[in-house]
């Protein structure tokens, strides 16, 4: 079962924390709207911290490209930090970072976004 965790660094620049298993079932679904909500009210710049993410399927893959692809349309970006084990071999298989940005912790990501304002 996920958990998530929303965080404001500063007024534009937001942190989701994930934790547990990402996969298809309502937990899911619950995660996808909040992080869409969160871009429909504006975030532009956003981190969803993985750290603490033990498994990801298919349909969790699916919904942050999703998420990501909204993003952009929004004229955001949104990076992903801290992927690892199962999670980090599960991105290589599908070379997520050819999608997004993966950056190996969430201090990394938010230097990246305060370093050169847009995050790109």
């Amino acid at each position: 079962m996920p958990g998530s965790k929303i965080r404001q660094v500063e007024p534009n620049l937001t942190v989701v924390e994930l934790s547990g298993h990402l996969n298809l079932g309502n937990e899911l679904m619950t995660v996808e709207a909040a992080v869409k909500r969160l871009i429909q009210d504006g975030a532009r710049k956003l981190v969803v911290d993985l750290t603490k993410l033990d498994y990801i399927d298919s349909a969790g893959i699916g919904m942050l490209v999703g998420c990501n692809g909204q993003m952009d349309r929004a004229g955001g970006k949104m990076r992903l930090a801290g992927a690892q084990g199962s999670v980090a071999k599960a991105f290589g298989v599908v070379h997520m970072d050819h999608i997004t940005s993966l950056d190996p912790d969430v201090d990394t990501a938010l230097r990246i976004f305060s370093v050169d304002g847009a995050g790109a």
